[in-house]
């Protein structure tokens, strides 16, 4: 009997976790069951599920509710998960030498100002123009997942430009994120915040090991944080950057299956509960759902291509291994998916919850437009 289980339950299960385009499934699953409870008779009863408060909210100057627990708590975590891969990377990865990752760090720059100014061009002037932050993100795991889905088509130099790419991406969204969807600043806590990080390096060099203690004083950096005004996401990033890296590889491990697994997926059911207005689809002519649309679709890799061209000919750096400059457009199509990262933004954007309903909406069409075109597109080149 446990042999049974094992073998038609417990294997299949772990083949699927380890499977990369098993996140992206994940997701998408979340995304259409919570749109589609959105959309349904159960609709308040889902929207009232996540807006239950925690009964210590108040007294403890805490997330007030299940929704706030998992933008400003949960995904913390994931940003402690991101800023480790970063922090790897620039200690001994794609990003460890100014040769090696010239090319990607350009060219996600490109992928950031690009998107953001086709937005500001059409949002210029109007009470949307802040969501300019919404397009500059590239979903790693979807981005990955429908590379991986290509298998050999996909030359493996490109596979780690496209990983170092939209790594740099989310640095890049969470210098968004704390430089410009933040709230009043207060000092106390910010101060607070600076000696809990000479505290944690200081416990690295006296005990000469990474443990329960720093963990501690991670939880207060991301408590002081949160009051501070800055969003408490950006501790995740912090705190990520205090461990040493021989522990980098170790907590990864530890940590990445439930974040890509449980933290992202409640992430999707709470943050698209999206109830699409009447009279069809009409509202995407708006300047906002159409800049994001465009900005994600046609100026992602449009500004990747572009200053890659410019630093490539410059001979500043080389294409990617065995690659081809149709192959560079079709991950910069696939940068285009701007899914987690692009909704998260589209959250702090806008208070409107109508705005915040239709810039998730052309985040998604746009992510699914780049997801079918890019692998389509790197299936025939």
């Amino acid at each position: 009997m446990i042999h049974f289980f094992k073998r038609n339950f417990i294997n299949p299960l772990q083949e699927f976790i380890h499977d990369s385009r098993s996140i992206g499934i994940v997701l998408l699953t979340c995304t259409a069951f919570s749109i589609v409870l959105a959309n349904s008779p159960f609709c308040m009863q889902y929207i009232r599920f996540w807006q239950l408060e925690t009964p210590t909210a108040n007294f403890l100057h805490l997330p007030l509710t299940f929704f706030d627990w998992i933008n400003d708590g949960f995904m913390s975590i994931f940003f402690f998960l991101v800023g480790m891969e970063i922090k790897r990377e620039l200690i001994n990865g794609e990003l460890d030498s100014i040769r090696k990752s010239i090319l990607p760090v350009v060219a996600a720059i490109g992928g950031m100002i690009f998107p953001a100014a086709i937005y500001l061009l059409l949002n210029f002037h109007t009470p949307t123009a802040g969501g300019w932050g919404i397009p500059t993100a590239t979903d790693i795991a979807f981005s990955l997942g429908i590379a991986s889905l290509l298998g050999s088509r996909v030359p493996i130099a490109l596979k780690i430009f496209l990983t170092a790419l939209a790594i740099i991406d989310d640095l890049g969204a969470i210098l968004v994120i704390a430089l410009f969807y933040g709230e009043a600043i207060h000092w106390i806590y910010l101060i607070a915040d600076v000696v809990l990080v000479a505290i944690i390096l200081f416990l690295n060099k006296a005990l000469n090991k990474f443990g329960f203690v720093q963990i501690i004083c991670g939880v207060l950096l991301w408590y002081c944080t949160y009051n501070s005004g800055i969003h408490p996401t950006i501790s995740g990033v912090i705190f990520a950057f205090l461990v040493p890296k021989r522990y980098l590889t170790f907590i990864e491990n530890k940590i990445h299956h439930a974040v890509y697994f449980i933290i992202l997926p409640l992430f999707a059911l709470a943050n698209t509960i999206i109830a699409f207005p009447g009279g069809g689809f009409s509202f995407l002519k708006e300047a906002m759902p159409l800049g994001i649309m465009l900005a994600l679709c046609v100026g992602k890799p449009l500004g990747i291509v572009t200053t890659s061209f410019i630093i490539i000919k410059t001979k500043l750096a080389d294409l990617p291994a065995k690659t081809n400059w149709k192959q560079l457009l079709g991950a910069g199509i696939l940068a285009g998916i701007g899914f987690t990262m692009s909704i998260f933004i589209a959250t702090l954007a806008f208070a409107s919850p109508y705005n915040q309903d239709i810039a998730k909406i052309a985040i998604l069409i746009s992510s699914f437009i780049s997801m079918i075109l890019g692998y389509f597109w790197l299936k025939r080149n």
